[in-house]
């Protein structure tokens, strides 16, 4: 079915609601269930139903609507950033239309979006998108991109990115474990060459240098930022010969996993050893013990990304082509002063 010709009617059937169910999920109204939301989501994406938006530009006014473009729904980070982007948009009176690349949809999505839909378009950045620089550089709106997480950190020159300053926030976690007396201190990263992790990768080693210690390549593991991933990283950090007396993971969830690797072990945090974090999502204060953390201010990132895109929707020219935001350290419970007897390496008895 051509996209042109699909209906509300349509939407409505394959998705076993009414219309009047479908226009409120569209127009973002209250009273809804969040699984008939989804559904009717689903159903618009699959249809390739397109709301009248483009229309109501062509007669000559705005949309009075913001993009936005995320990797996914499932992430604190992601919900944080979000929430920045919601506030900030309902007090400029904006609604917002949010769109996810999964299932490598980006490039569709993208465009979807830019043919009369919204007024312009943020794209939160915190993983690589499967978006080429000529699909970008074609939008015929005004774009911001937040948290880039490219390769390379020159790779989005043509629009204004807002971002936290990762290096200064690795060399806060590194401090702040060196000031406990830490010295054997385990690195937890990501694979790959993403800049987020270099950055912080890079502020742990100049954390170690400045402090005179030689850097070890085997207390550096890689992971993917999960928790997983975060467990099988520390657990081989505490099967070393001399493990580490402390772990900094270069993202929160990586550090949940951590910690519960180090509590497997029959160790406790942050008695025999201490973890430190970086993003600072709302589980951080949660978890046990409360974890100290490098905060990333994601809700006022989303906020600058979005005060900036409305200035451009004005035709306002940016201040400046890259926004950097300052992190902070947030000491909660789990990091402590170097223990005073040894870890035992190995792997706890069964």
């Amino acid at each position: 079915m051509a996209s042109e010709s699909v209906t509300l009617a349509d939407v409505a059937a394959q998705a076993g609601v009414s219309k009047m169910t479908v226009s409120k999920v569209i127009n973002r109204k209250p009273g809804l269930k969040d699984s008939t939301r989804e559904r009717v989501m689903e159903v618009v994406e699959q249809l390739g139903y397109t709301v009248h938006a483009s229309a109501r530009a062509l007669a000559g006014g705005r949309t009075e609507t913001l993009g936005v473009l995320v990797p996914s729904l499932y992430s604190q980070y992601l919900s944080e950033i979000i929430r920045g982007v919601d506030r900030t948009a309902l007090k400029a009176g904006m609604e917002l239309l949010i769109s996810t690349t999964r299932r490598s949809s980006g490039p569709r999505n993208t465009g979807r979006l830019a043919q009369g839909l919204v007024d312009g378009l943020l794209i939160v950045l915190p993983d690589p998108l499967a978006l080429d620089e000529s699909t970008l550089r074609s939008l015929p709106l005004p774009v911001v991109i937040i948290a880039p997480n490219t390769e390379e950190a020159d790779d989005l020159p043509m629009f204004p990115t807002v971002d936290a300053d990762h290096y200064t926030g690795a060399r806060l976690a590194m401090d702040h474990l060196l000031s406990l007396g830490h010295r054997r201190i385990g690195l937890i990263s990501r694979s790959g060459r993403m800049s987020h992790s270099l950055k912080r990768v890079s502020g742990y080693r100049e954390g170690l240098l400045t402090a005179g210690i030689p850097l070890d390549p085997e207390l550096e593991v890689e992971g993917d930022f999960t928790q997983k991933a975060g467990f099988d990283a520390a657990r081989t950090l505490l099967n070393l010969r001399v493990p580490p007396t402390a772990i900094f993971a270069v993202n929160d969830v990586s550090a949940f996993g951590a910690i519960e690797a180090i509590k497997d072990h029959g160790l406790r945090v942050p008695e025999d050893i201490s973890v430190i974090g970086f993003d600072d999502i709302p589980q951080a204060s949660q978890v046990y013990p409360p974890l100290t953390t490098i905060r990333q201010p994601l809700l006022e990132m989303g906020a600058a990304g979005t005060r900036l895109l409305l200035a451009l929707i004005q035709g306002v020219e940016a201040v400046t082509d890259r926004l950097i935001v300052p992190t902070e350290l947030i000491v909660r419970s789990s990091t402590g002063p170097l223990a005073a007897r040894p870890i035992n390496p190995g792997t706890p008895p069964m």
